[in-house]
């Protein structure tokens, strides 16, 4: 028996969730009750599933099967088969990848990639002319959950119209948190995320570009309702420089492997359905068996954890400091400050604000909560 999956991709997303709510429970990061809320299950059952992934790992989570992950023994044809397999499944996979993934399937001696390398060669299966490029080593945060990216990919038309894909990735662990087609209105993310911080908890911050719906083209008034709702949970919100797309390299980077192992798999797409349903088959893939350069070998999974800051119910009115003034931003999006009438930004409509006074008394920095939001003048000049 090959030891890729083969499995219906109903039956994979199932197990896929139960080993990720394993790793999760295993890892002691977030109470087992809090994380069983979560991922929507009994604390029974999912002890239950705990048990048994302790007992026979992924085998184990199996419905009523326990098939094992690979054969105890290969001879040299079949290893080639393998390999063979491995890349007919994920065509983008060079022979880097497929030696790790080789290792992490339990295999004790694999092929060196040269071997792989040449074995691919030999049955057709990679370009002469394909070539691999050495990771570029960029900043990534020290821990899980200290800092997210998100964005919107490049869209593209289906058989019914306009296709955006949204995702969500941690930044030190390349763990991808959401891949969804959405659209770019506010409330659209707001859910979406909502789910996401619901399943995972929630980071300190999270890196966006400078475009909608996380950021207002308006100079001087660049926050949005996604934003203020991100700072009442206590989310930081971090916009990337202007022109500057390599401060999202780690999701820029995600986009060209989705394109290259999901998207540019098929000429077209008949519907968004059809879509989001290869989203929700690759997403496991890329999480938990796809090797990554800049992880050393290692798979997402390996370095990924749930936060242990879960989302609040209930939102706790912002205070300020002894010395400030606030002020409640009007439904026209202005605070009154010494018989003038200034502008603040339509996502603050309604929300106090923070006055922090400068040395010249003129001036005064304006925050909510914790957020600098701009700086004014109370007088003309």
């Amino acid at each position: 028996m090959s030891g890729v999956d083969l499995m219906p991709w109903e039956e994979r997303s199932r197990v896929e969730s139960r080993r990720e709510f394993c790793e999760a429970a295993l890892s002691g990061m977030v109470p087992f009750v809090v994380l069983a809320g979560r991922y929507g299950i009994a604390p029974k059952t999912g002890y239950k599933w705990l048990n048994r992934y302790r007992e026979e790992g992924i085998g184990g989570l199996v419905d009523r099967s326990r098939a094992p992950i690979r054969s105890p023994s290969r001879t040299d044809p079949m290893v080639e088969k393998q390999v063979c397999e491995l890349r007919r499944k994920h065509p983008a996979w060079g022979g880097r990848k497929i030696h790790h993934r080789l290792l992490k399937l339990g295999m004790v001696d694999p092929p060196a990639v040269s071997t792989i390398t040449g074995i691919l060669h030999r049955h057709g299966l990679i370009e002469p002319t394909e070539t691999h490029r050495r990771p570029f080593i960029r900043f990534e945060a020290a821990a899980p959950n200290l800092m997210w990216q998100m964005d919107f990919k490049g869209w593209f038309t289906t058989g019914d119209g306009r296709c955006e894909p949204f995702d969500v990735l941690d930044d030190h662990s390349r763990f991808n948190l959401c891949l969804r087609i959405a659209d770019q209105k506010e409330s659209t993310i707001t859910s979406i995320l909502t789910g996401v911080f619901s399943r995972y908890g929630m980071p300190e911050q999270i890196l966006c570009d400078n475009g909608s719906p996380w950021a207002n083209s308006q100079p001087g008034f660049r926050w949005t309702g996604l934003g203020v709702w991100l700072i009442d949970l206590g989310v930081g919100l971090i916009h990337s420089r202007i022109r500057h797309p390599q401060t999202m390299g780690k999701d820029e980077r995600f986009h060209r492997t989705l394109d290259d192992e999901v998207l540019s798999t098929q000429q077209s797409w008949n519907n968004h359905a059809d879509v989001q349903e290869a989203f929700d088959r690759w997403r496991p893939v890329y999480n938990h068996e796809r090797p990554h350069e800049a992880l050393g070998g290692a798979v997402p999974a390996d370095r990924y954890r749930p936060s242990t800051r879960n989302m609040p119910t209930s939102i706790e009115p912002p205070e300020y400091p002894d010395g400030w003034l606030t002020r409640r931003v009007s439904e026209k999006a202005q605070i009154g400050l010494r018989n003038r009438q200034i502008r603040i930004g339509t996502a603050f409509k309604g929300r106090p604000v923070g006055l922090k006074p400068n040395d010249d008394d003129q001036t005064f920095d304006v925050y909510y909560r914790n957020e600098y939001i701009r700086t004014i003048r109370s007088e003309n000049k």
